[in-house]
């Protein structure tokens, strides 16, 4: 995220200073290619590289030792450090890119969104989906969901809206218990005037979301644009161009009218809490 943060910055003072990438190759000496991959946080630049493209925008400090600071950290990860060796390096980036976003638009068709999961829940999860996972990845990977959590709280907290399928509220994960846990869970999480949850009832029918989860993250501007990610068995996918963003910004529009409002999902999620009861 800080690397991402950099490049926004970057191109910000580029076109401030009303040059071209071509006009800064020829001031710096910099690689067009390169150029691009730095302002689209492809690579990390080299202190050198900096400080020949500040001088040629015209950054003076305090902005020179800001940017200076910023790819100096760019190189370290906060407190992802701790779960390094247990989680894979794409959900590592993942979390790192959730830590920054300002807004989230979670869509799950099978499970509990990440951020609204217990944490027996999570772990029942996490075995269930991957059940080759030693016992070390699991808890590492439960230690960090809950981590992430914390988003939810903080003094300027995550806005997340999610969206799931009634598979999700349904299917008993853990346990009758663990998943009456999960649906109490849910009904208080939603008193959070950040969290907004819809669900999308079975009688609805085929529905836009049929064709998978997904994450959209908002950026604040100075970050970068929004991204969506997609979990998959072959490969977790982070999409940054224009096009699948307008794309999966309009199938969230169509779930989002489509879905139960926030009251009637609530309804819906104690009514199922009530039919575990009773089983």
């Amino acid at each position: 995220m800080r690397l991402r943060r950099l490049a926004a910055e970057l191109r910000r003072l580029r076109k401030d200073a009303d040059l071209t990438r071509e006009e800064v190759v020829e001031r710096t000496g910099v690689n067009v290619t390169t150029l691009y991959r730095i302002e689209t946080a492809r690579v990390r630049p080299q202190a050198r590289t900096l400080t020949a493209l500040m001088d040629a925008y015209g950054v003076r400090d305090p902005k020179r030792s800001e940017l200076t600071t910023l790819l100096k950290e760019s190189a370290h990860r906060g407190w992802l450090h701790t779960f390094a060796s247990d989680l894979p390096e794409r959900y590592a980036s993942y979390i790192e890119f959730e830590s920054e976003a300002r807004e989230v638009l979670n869509y799950e068709c099978l499970f509990i969104p990440g951020l609204l999961q217990t944490e027996r829940y999570a772990r029942a999860a996490v075995s269930g989906s991957d059940p080759e996972s030693t016992r070390a990845r699991i808890e590492g990977r439960v230690d960090a969901r809950l981590k992430r959590q914390e988003a939810l709280t903080k003094d300027q907290p995550l806005k997340l809206w999610a969206i799931v399928d009634e598979a999700a509220i349904r299917r008993v994960v853990g346990g009758r218990e663990v998943m009456l846990e999960q649906l109490e869970h849910l009904l208080a999480a939603i008193e959070l005037p950040n969290v907004h949850l819809q669900v999308i009832p079975f009688d609805t029918g085929a529905h836009a979301g049929m064709h998978g989860s997904f994450v959209i993250m908002n950026f604040a501007e100075a970050i970068g644009p929004d991204i969506v990610y997609i979990e998959s068995q072959a490969e977790d996918l982070f999409l940054e161009e224009e096009a699948d963003i307008a794309r999966y910004n309009l199938v969230s529009t169509h779930l989002r009218a489509g879905a139960l409002s926030p009251s009637a999902s609530a309804s819906l999620i104690a009514t199922a809490a009530k039919d575990l009861h009773r089983t």
